[in-house]
């Protein structure tokens, strides 16, 4: 019944998942057809779907050659970042290892089968992937090899110390998800599907990456505190506590909270960079693979904002949220209005008595003003009286049914989670 009174406070989240249900991800997420492909792509794809939750069915949506080495770009990074976590490597056979993974993606029988990391299929079948690498077009591979590269370089950089101050923040952020944004907007460019522009601005795609890194680092703060990892930054933590893991006992939640937003706001200097980013996507499918993320990220920094939660357990937006961010980010002007709206619920949370409040109140003006329509604001949760009756007699009918979303919704939904 819980699940029931959920939906009838947010009747939008029946009609989207309904609609989502019965067919409706199929416009946003087309997926890819695995008899269509070779023995080599289709293993890729398989290990795609195995290693991402929540990339896998937007990396299937893109359109043409560029889909392949997208795909193939995310195992690439995947089998980087699974040698990185891994724990039974030692640094001095691990430091040397990411220096040099880019050069394995030349060599046709490397690969490493002593991982004990959840993904090392990619590791283990390694030859699989490097083989497809070497099959895209040398435009792409150039773009992957670089950025493998760069981002092997910077996590060695990060393996024995601590992020200190809010500028190795966003380094640290710059080598594991801006390099991301970066090569992407390059894979973009170099398919043509996107003018040279978007590949070219380093800038702004590196912001792409920050944000949704930032949101992550934020949201993720109990689960990473309990694994051992530590990537708030002490330059802000250290004002609020002694320990960054003294932010999690009861007794400092005012404080601990204060943190929170701080670093919350610090995540939303990104989002005018991102409607940028956006506003320049020509192509519906790479539109939809960059917007989904960062309409997710913003709800769930709303969620997180002011929010104990953060320091006793998980924060998710509700899934039937979730789909419809998905189904309703598929243009500029909505996105904008997306925008709009979780920053005006952040400004609403806003406390006259956080140290941040003016610089919150600050960036959250400018999102504002960079998200305001031409015409008057369409809200997406206005809903006349008989479409609420019709959406509560929905729920009333198929709350359990709907409890059980498919396994292809429930990959996409993750996106809002992970």
């Amino acid at each position: 019944m819980e699940l029931l009174r959920k939906w009838l406070g947010h009747p939008e989240d029946i009609y989207h998942l309904l609609r989502f249900k019965m067919g409706g991800y199929r416009a946003v997420m087309p997926r890819v057809d695995p008899d269509t492909l070779g023995p080599g792509l289709r293993a890729c794809y398989r290990y795609l779907n195995q290693t991402s939750r929540s990339f896998a069915a937007v990396i299937q949506a893109l359109d043409g050659e560029l889909r392949h080495a997208v795909c193939i770009f995310y195992l690439v990074l995947r089998a980087l970042d699974t040698i990185e976590d891994d724990m039974t490597i030692s640094l001095d056979v691990k430091v040397p290892m990411l220096h040099e993974f880019h050069s394995y993606l030349y060599q046709p029988e490397w690969k490493y089968t002593e991982s004990k990391e959840k993904d090392r299929q990619v590791l283990e079948d390694f030859p699989t992937i490097s083989s497809e690498f070497r099959s895209l077009s040398k435009v792409y591979q150039d773009v992957i090899s670089d950025i493998c590269h760069k981002m092997g370089v910077g996590m060695a950089e990060f393996l024995e110390k601590k992020v200190d101050s809010q500028n190795e923040w966003d380094k640290y952020c710059h080598y594991v998800a801006g390099l991301v944004g970066i090569g992407l907007s390059r894979l973009f460019s170099a398919s043509e599907l996107e003018d040279p522009i978007v590949g070219q601005d380093t800038d702004l795609a590196n912001s792409m990456g920050l944000f949704l890194q930032k949101t992550n680092i934020i949201r993720d703060y109990l689960e990473d505190q309990l694994e051992g990892r530590e990537f708030w930054p002490r330059e802000v933590w250290s004002r609020y506590a002694k320990k960054l893991s003294d932010l999690a006992k009861p007794e400092n939640i005012d404080m601990a909270v204060q943190c929170l937003n701080e670093l919350i706001t610090n995540a939303l200097h990104h989002v005018p960079d991102v409607l940028t980013y956006l506003s320049r996507l020509k192509n519906q499918s790479v539109f939809n693979f960059c917007a989904i993320p960062q309409v997710m990220a913003i709800a769930t920094l709303a969620a997180c904002y002011n929010n104990k939660q953060v320091f006793r357990g998980v924060v998710k937006i509700r899934k039937g949220q979730a789909v419809t961010l998905m189904m309703d980010a598929t243009n500029i002007q909505a996105v904008k209005t997306i925008m709009y709206q979780y920053a005006e619920e952040i400004y609403q949370k806003i406390p006259s008595t956080d140290p941040s409040c003016h610089k919150t109140q600050q960036i959250v003006a400018s999102i504002r003003a960079r998200s305001l329509p031409h015409g008057p604001m369409a809200s997406r949760h206005h809903y006349s009286p008989i479409y609420v009756s019709c959406a509560m007699l929905l729920a009333a009918l198929s709350w359990q049914y709907l409890s059980t979303v498919s396994k292809a919704a429930e990959d996409l939904v993750q996106t809002g989670e992970n």
